[in-house]
């Protein structure tokens, strides 16, 4: 029988929560990620990365750490650029020769209002835009 995951996960923990699809918590809590931000690991074999978090060593290893045996990184996406969810896909491509795909760096949909609101400091978000995100690969 399966031991059921933890209702609270803890930072580093990797949890299977379906086929072909683990989790691992970063260790940022926040009122804004409350326990921390959920990292994916997507696929068996040749896997996709979604959202690696923050750029944090301890999150990094693991990552690195929940893959399986034969696992390599081929894809990581992030779905936003803010500092919880984008900043450590540039260090995890370097180790692991992967793209970084997403839409397009942290500025990519804005519409004018929110352009305005930007340029008043008003919408950097609860965990603040990773300004300096760029993927390899845009997404449409």
């Amino acid at each position: 029988m399966d031991t059921p995951p933890r209702i609270r996960p803890l930072p580093g923990e990797v949890q299977a929560v379906a086929p072909g699809l683990r989790v691992v918590l970063a260790p940022n809590p926040s009122a804004m990620t409350l326990h921390g931000t959920n990292s994916y690991i997507l696929g068996e074999g040749r896997v996709a990365v979604i959202d690696p978090g923050p750029d944090d060593p301890a999150h990094l290893a693991a990552l690195l750490a929940a893959l399986r045996p034969g696992e390599r990184i081929d894809h990581i996406l992030v779905t936003h650029a803010h500092l919880d969810h984008s900043p450590l896909a540039r260090p995890l491509a370097r180790l692991t020769g992967a793209p970084v795909l997403a839409f397009g760096p942290a500025t990519a949909g804005r519409s004018a209002t929110m352009d305005r609101l930007a340029a008043l400091g008003t919408i950097a978000g609860g965990e603040g835009v990773d300004a300096g995100f760029a993927p390899d690969i845009l997404l449409a």
